[in-house]
């Protein structure tokens, strides 16, 4: 009897502490890295550089797919715009130019922004089987002399699963997402071309 009251107990034990860890929110730290190789056009000359974040908020979607969920997925903003910026100076640098924060009058610029970055739970159609849907999309302003040009770089990945990813499984499907929009984004041949002018 008392054994039997005990093991209704731990699975009751156990039942919960899966449930709360589905809820658990997620706090992600990503590490984008471009990758691809950038045109070489720049001679030295100085651009200004800054990587922006043009989200709403921190919180890219959640776990369980319910806008009342507790399940948060949560990238920080202070955590992952210098890492976009410590990128972008280093792609700007590859193309031949030399980076600074500093603005001056007259001087090229980019801005690099995160315009969104969102997680949310899709519909395999298979059973036993959920699906992440991933989208990132970076925005790229280079400036120079008067013109402006604008690049929109959008990276989408879906990912099907039967039990739903971790912290570490979220954090390097989405890290891999930036480092796909990085490199369309400092591939645009446009961009170096308008700092070049």
């Amino acid at each position: 009897m008392l054994r039997r009251h005990f093991l209704r107990v731990s699975g009751v034990l156990l039942a919960s502490a899966w449930l709360a860890g589905c809820a658990s929110p997620q706090y992600l730290q990503l590490s984008p890295e471009r990758n691809t190789q950038v045109p070489q056009v720049g001679s030295g000359q100085q651009v200004t550089v800054i990587a922006q974040d043009g989200r709403e908020s921190d919180i890219i979607g959640n776990r369980a797919g319910g806008d009342m969920s507790t399940a948060h997925i949560t990238v920080s903003s202070h955590e992952l715009i210098p890492r976009l910026q410590q990128e972008a100076a280093r792609a700007v640098s590859d193309m031949g130019f030399t980076p600074t924060t500093e603005q001056a009058q007259g001087r090229p610029s980019l801005t690099l922004e995160l315009a969104s970055l969102n997680y949310a739970r899709g519909d395999s159609g298979q059973p036993l089987v959920d699906e992440a849907r991933l989208e990132g999309v970076f925005r790229a302003i280079a400036q120079n002399k008067g013109t402006t040009y604008t690049g929109t770089y959008t990276s989408r990945r879906t990912q099907g699963y039967a039990l739903k990813p971790d912290a570490d499984s979220n954090a390097r499907m989405l890290t891999d997402l930036l480092s796909d929009g990085l490199n369309r984004a400092f591939s645009d041949p446009e961009l170096g071309r308008l700092l070049a002018r």
